[in-house]
């Protein structure tokens, strides 16, 4: 699959590619080197790590639910 790389030395993925990915707009991804060359993997949190933050959440504040966070639209200049 050929792609260009514009003058600002940025590139469009083919949606099928970011699809078959999972990634989302806003989403991001890595890139690792490897002896074979270039990969790109979608960068996902552990949701199992978010638990130890669990003292620290006062009580009664209600509770988060990060997966419907992640699926609320969001204003894009949000993101970081």
């Amino acid at each position: 699959m050929l792609i260009r790389i514009t003058s600002k030395r940025q590139v469009t993925l083919p949606k099928p590619v970011l699809e078959a990915m999972g990634v989302q707009p806003g989403d991001r991804i890595w890139l690792e080197e490897g002896p074979e060359g270039f990969v790109l993997r979608p960068h996902r949190i552990d949701l199992t790590k978010l638990g130890t933050l669990r003292d620290k959440i006062r009580r009664g504040r209600g509770t988060f639910d990060l997966r419907a966070f992640r699926d609320e639209p969001h204003d894009p200049t949000l993101r970081d």
